[in-house]
């Protein structure tokens, strides 16, 4: 986006980057319901930080930043809560009310028959370490430049080659190891 962001208003800023923050917390959940949270709680954080972006990188940046943290987030407070729900059903009979499922792909546009092999790609590329997962997404789904990607996650361009790297083998690793 070229535009400067002094000159964009919030409404604006929305429209732009909907469909971006959306994909991209889709990417990272595989939930539409969840994604649609998450692109909610985004938008919620950039306006009520609009007065702090210094205009140090591209508005689209800091945007992606903010959805790859609130993405993050948003999976390590489901963990927790499923943790949470583990440990109460240990120690309490009537636990009904704690619900915990395995991880369930609810994304747009795929077929039924691949549904299970992607349930199993997904769960490989969640298993990864934060960065090698945002790494992974953004290489790889979002088809984002190693320079693109260096500047949203704040890391040097070879980091990222090796974070894409790592993250495919472990991914590799995984499928091959579960066949």
């Amino acid at each position: 986006m070229t535009n400067s962001f002094n000159t964009l208003t919030f409404e604006q800023i929305y429209e732009q980057h909907k469909g971006i923050v959306y994909n991209l917390a889709l990417q990272y959940v595989q939930n539409t319901e969840d994604a649609e949270e998450i692109t909610q709680d985004v938008f919620v954080s950039v306006h009520q930080s609009i007065d702090q972006f210094k205009e140090q990188s591209s508005i689209t940046t800091w945007i992606y930043r903010i959805s790859i943290n609130k993405s993050l987030d948003h999976i390590k407070a489901k963990k927790r809560k499923k943790r949470f729900g583990i440990f109460t059903s240990l120690f309490y009979e009537d636990s009904s009310d704690l619900r915990y499922d395995l991880p369930n792909v609810d994304h747009p546009g795929i077929q039924l028959e691949q549904k299970e092999r992607l349930n199993h790609v997904f769960a490989c590329i969640n298993s990864l370490p934060d960065k090698q997962k945002t790494a992974l997404i953004l290489s790889k789904i979002e088809r984002k430049s190693q320079t693109e990607i260096s500047v949203i996650m704040n890391v040097s361009p070879k980091a990222v080659e090796s974070l894409v790297q790592r993250a495919k083998a472990g991914v590799l690793k995984k499928i091959e190891w579960n066949e």
